[in-house]
C-alpha cells in the first residue's frame, strides 16, 4: 500500500487552457484535507497565489504524489526531475494532448483514480529508468537519468553521422545514419516507434537500440538485455555537428572523441494506472489498431 498522501503536487503543460480543471481539483483535495501544490508556472494559470508553489525542479522534493496535466512531453519532464532529486514518487498524468502513452488517463478518470491512490487501491507501472553519463577527454562531463530514451542526431543540413556502437565492451557495429535511438521498453513507443522500432512491454527487462534512416538497409534495430552497458563514440569533423538530447527535453553537441555511456538506472518511476484499462487496451486506443 502506498503510504498517506498528504501533500499533491500540480503540474500543468505550459500554455494548456485548464483553469477550470485546476480549480476544481483544487476544491476536491481540499475536501480530503489533502494539501495542493503548485508548480509556480502553474498557480498562474490556475490563478492562485505564487506564495508556497515551486519549480519543477523543487516540487518534486516537496510532495507525495504529482498529478500531470497535459501530455507525455510534461510527465517525462517531471518524472526526470523526480529522479535527478531521488525521489520516487508516483506520478498520475491526465492526457490533455492528442496521443499520450505514458499520459494514460483521461479527464473523466481523474477523480476515480485519485480516489484509489488516496486510499491504497490504486495500481501501478514500475517503469525502470536509464542512466547516461557523458565522457570527455577520459573525464565524465555529464549524467542524466531519463525515462524514455538517449537520442544522437545530426544537425539539420548536416550529412549522415557515425557513430562506434559498443555493449558491454563489444564492439557492435559503426553506424552511418541520420542519428541512433538508446530507448528504454517505456520510451519504445516514443521515437523509437517513430523511426521503425519495435514496441517492447514496460516489464521486459531490457532495451532497444534502434538507428534513424540507416545508410544500410541491414542496419536494424536490436533489443539488449537491460544489464548490458552501451556505450556510444561519435566520429566528428569539421563538416559534421553531432547532438545528444535526452527525453527530448534537454541536449547539447558532441566532440570527436566523446563517449556517451547508457545503463540501467537503479531508479524507477512509479505510473498510476487507468483504473480500468489494461496496456494492450491503450496501446489499441493509441494506435487505432483493429480500425479500418
Amino acid at each position: 500500500m502506498t503510504s498517506r498522501i498528504a501533500r499533491v503536487g500540480i503540474v500543468a503543460k505550459q500554455g494548456l487552457a485548464a483553469s477550470d480543471h485546476l480549480a476544481r481539483l483544487t476544491t476536491w483535495l481540499h475536501e480530503r484535507q489533502v494539501i495542493p501544490v503548485f508548480e509556480t508556472d502553474t498557480a498562474s494559470v490556475a490563478g492562485v497565489s505564487r506564495d508556497g508553489t515551486f519549480s519543477r525542479e523543487e516540487l518534486p522534493s516537496h510532495v507525495d504524489l504529482i498529478v500531470v496535466l497535459g501530455g507525455d512531453g510534461t510527465l517525462l519532464a517531471m518524472a526526470d526531475r523526480s529522479a535527478q532529486a531521488g525521489r520516487e514518487i508516483p506520478i498520475l498524468g491526465v492526457n490533455f494532448g492528442s496521443l499520450g502513452f505514458l499520459t494514460e488517463i483521461r479527464i473523466d478518470e481523474l477523480y476515480p483514480s485519485l480516489e484509489t491512490v488516496l486510499n491504497g487501491t490504486a495500481r501501478f507501472d514500475e517503469r525502470r529508468m536509464l542512466r547516461a553519463e557523458a565522457v570527455r577527454s577520459g573525464e565524465p562531463v555529464d549524467a542524466r537519468i531519463v525515462l524514455n530514451d538517449v537520442v544522437f542526431t545530426k544537425a539539420a543540413l548536416s550529412r549522415m553521422i557515425e557513430l562506434s556502437v559498443l555493449v558491454s565492451g563489444a564492439f557492435v557495429t559503426r553506424v552511418k545514419a541520420d542519428g541512433l535511438i538508446i530507448a528504454s521498453p517505456t520510451g519504445s513507443t516514443a521515437y523509437n516507434l517513430a523511426a521503425g522500432g519495435p514496441i517492447v512491454h514496460p516489464v521486459v527487462d531490457a532495451f532497444v537500440l534502434t538507428p534513424i534512416a540507416p545508410h544500410t538497409l541491414t542496419n536494424r534495430p536490436i533489443v539488449i538485455p537491460a544489464a548490458a552497458v552501451v556505450e556510444v563514440q561519435p566520429h566528428v569533423n569539421d563538416e559534421d555537428e553531432v547532438f545528444v538530447t535526452y527525453d527530448g527535453q534537454s541536449g547539447y553537441s558532441l566532440r570527436h572523441g566523446d563517449m556517451v555511456r547508457v545503463s540501467g538506472s537503479e531508479q524507477s518511476i512509479r505510473l498510476v494506472r487507468s483504473p480500468s484499462r489494461t496496456y494492450f487496451e491503450v496501446l489499441r486506443e493509441k494506435l487505432k489498431w483493429g480500425e479500418r
